[in-house]
């Protein structure tokens, strides 16, 4: 395409050289396709009244940009017969020819995709990579500030604050797969597993099968069994009692997981690699690496810990 129907920035349209009649057609470019392509996909069909071809497509692109028009993508019509200027920047030579433009410029040939399936499979993809008004790409853009804030206030140990940010997230978006995690993650770190189980219970199989609800899943598994009170006085008081009795040393460290106290389960889970490694093949840091994959190989607290257990290990 040339630059007379290209735009930089805020900067106008080029029409230094054109003759009237060419500038009057960029004009109508600008202002039917490439001004709504800002903000959205738009389909560009190059058609003719004599086109048999073109009017067999047309319903289907039709079609398409109503059930899509909800996420940003519209249909634009240049009739090549009307439009000659247009179609020979485009290089058009036959039609029907189809483009999907945005922000002025063409991001996908969809002349070859003539049946609706093809076409939304493209549409999709391009939905999820560019930052359209409406689409998974804006979205995706606009969350991801708020899915760091409620990480990093996650990885502060303020399960009951990181719960409600997630739950803010997953109002505006209830199908992210992170948000949701976070959510489960977040109530398991407050203490309210019964909350987390119902709703990790309550997704959907296509959600409840993304990979980023395998993590929450792990740390409820893992703090499920949180006893009360009285129970992890009497597992503390026999870890102390026996520090020989590995096993009174695994069931005190689970117990302080599960209770919320992941630095003090992590801190007696290595003293139990320090004094015997290899006691029941590993136990103690196979427990570890559970752990670390609960909370998230990303958590800046995971990151220290794995630095501790390597020097254990290795130092």
């Amino acid at each position: 395409m040339v630059t007379a129907l290209t735009t930089d920035g805020d900067l106008p349209l080029a029409t230094l050289g054109l003759n009237l009649d060419e500038q009057k057609a960029v004009d109508r470019f600008r202002q039917n396709v490439v001004e709504p392509s800002m903000n959205a996909i738009v389909i560009l069909d190059f058609w003719a009244e004599w086109c048999g071809p073109c009017k067999a497509l047309t319903p289907l692109l039709e079609k398409i940009a109503a059930d899509y028009a909800d996420k940003g993508v519209v249909l634009a019509k240049v009739n090549v017969d009307e439009e000659g200027f247009i179609a020979a920047q485009f290089q058009v030579r036959s039609i029907p020819t189809v483009y999907a433009m945005f922000q002025g410029q063409p991001v996908a040939d969809l002349t070859n995709a003539r049946s609706e399936s093809q076409l939304k499979a493209v549409l999709d993809q391009l939905l999820e990579k560019l930052p359209v008004a409406g689409g998974a790409g804006a979205q995706a853009a606009e969350l991801e500030p708020l899915l760091a804030m409620g990480e990093e206030v996650l990885a502060g140990g303020d399960g009951e604050r990181a719960a409600g940010i997630f739950a803010q997230i997953v109002e505006m978006a209830p199908d992210n797969a992170a948000a949701n995690a976070g959510v489960i993650r977040a109530l398991t770190l407050a203490g309210r597993r019964d909350e987390a189980q119902a709703a990790l219970a309550a997704l959907d199989d296509k959600l409840a099968a993304d990979p980023a609800l395998a993590q929450a899943r792990a740390g409820l598994a893992l703090a499920e069994d949180a006893p009360d009170e009285s129970e992890l006085d009497g597992l503390r008081a026999a870890a102390a009692e026996r520090p020989a009795d590995m096993d009174a040393q695994l069931a005190y460290a689970n117990a302080l997981f599960a209770g919320g106290d992941r630095q003090a389960a992590a801190d007696k889970l290595l003293e139990m690699i320090v004094a015997d490694r290899e006691w029941n093949e590993g136990a103690a840091k196979a427990r570890l690496l559970q752990i670390f994959e609960a909370i998230g190989l990303e958590d800046p607290w995971v990151a220290a810990t794995r630095r501790r257990l390597s020097t254990v290990l290795f130092g």
